[in-house]
């Protein structure tokens, strides 16, 4: 799908505030509130918008320790079990498979240091074909965002 410098800014309007009122974004780029519609449908029919969420603070719920764990496959047919474990899990925030050091590298929210040794130690490494786990633990985060650098599409 083609972007033109239009949808551009509707994706960037949309990345920063998913509430945002049509009648708002008409006002702010000068048409009419039912094209901006029109616009938002078609990039959501093309999966270029693939849903809205409300963005929680996990210090505020009690989910702030954050840790990244690589893990290492013993051979690649362990793969699909694995990565359907991932999808289930909520602890896990995201999962990348990777170049490097390992196979995979999770990014996981807990609510302490024993919930992770839970995680790690019950869950992740009691599934078949775990070869080695590394974890490093995040002492603070200085960023953390969802947006996409839509700067590069223009």
């Amino acid at each position: 799908m083609s972007l033109d410098e239009l949808d551009v800014k509707i994706l960037s309007a949309l990345s920063q505030d998913g509430r945002v009122k049509w009648s708002a974004l008409a006002e702010q780029f000068g048409i009419s509130a039912p094209a901006i519609a029109d616009r938002v449908r078609r990039l959501e029919n093309a999966n270029v918008i693939t849903g809205y969420a409300a963005r929680l603070n996990a210090e505020k719920l009690g989910i702030d320790l954050t840790a990244f764990i690589s893990v290492t496959l013993d051979h690649p047919r362990y793969r699909q079990g694995f990565v359907a474990y991932v999808e289930a899990a909520d602890n896990i925030q995201s999962c990348h498979h990777i170049v490097g050091e390992g196979d995979y590298l999770l990014q996981v929210r807990c609510q302490s240091t024993a919930d992770l040794e839970r995680l790690l130690s019950d869950e992740i490494k009691s599934l078949p074909g775990i070869a080695q786990t590394r974890t490093t633990i995040a002492l603070s985060t200085v960023k953390d965002s969802q947006s996409l650098p839509l700067s590069a599409l223009v």
